[in-house]
């Protein structure tokens, strides 16, 4: 994957370049960046490209993009009423 599909609005490569940008700050920047990729192209697929070019230890941005490639938790069962009843 080239590096302007991975980030084509410059959107990360931006944020790195930031002095005294803040982990919320990087959250919300990764937002509108994943917003902003291409039809057909995913976050888990671009950002070992970003971590490759980009990359810096002790960045904010890195740990959100680090983040970003972390497995969603499993689903739990809803209390109440719905997870009592089966809908089928």
């Amino acid at each position: 994957m080239t590096l302007d599909e991975a980030d084509p609005k410059g959107l990360v490569r931006e944020s790195y370049a930031i002095e005294g940008i803040t982990a919320p700050e990087c959250r919300s920047i990764f937002i509108d960046w994943a917003l902003s990729l291409p039809a057909g192209i995913t976050a888990a697929q671009a950002i070992p490209t970003l971590l490759a070019t980009y990359g810096q230890p002790a960045h904010p941005m890195t740990a959100v993009l680090s983040q970003g490639l972390d497995q969603p938790p499993e689903p739990q069962r809803r209390g109440g009423r719905a997870g009592r009843f089966n809908r089928g």
